[in-house]
């Protein structure tokens, strides 16, 4: 397993923040709580096929 650390934005804050990818799974989407504001983020994660890593973030009820 190979973790790469990733910075973006709280779509309810606007704080950056902090994230751990795991760049052994092509396609991931999971929820975790802001480590600012403790509000629900969906994560979007895709792995391209050079290795590139496509996030996006966005309120959990959008």
């Amino acid at each position: 397993m190979d973790i790469d650390e990733k910075e973006s934005y709280c779509p309810y804050c606007g704080e950056n923040i902090s994230l751990l990818i795991d760049n052994s799974i092509e396609n991931q989407e999971y929820v975790e709580d802001c480590q600012v504001c403790c509000s629900p983020i969906l994560i979007s994660v895709e792995i391209d096929h050079n290795g590139n890593i496509l996030m996006n973030t966005r309120r959990e009820n959008e």
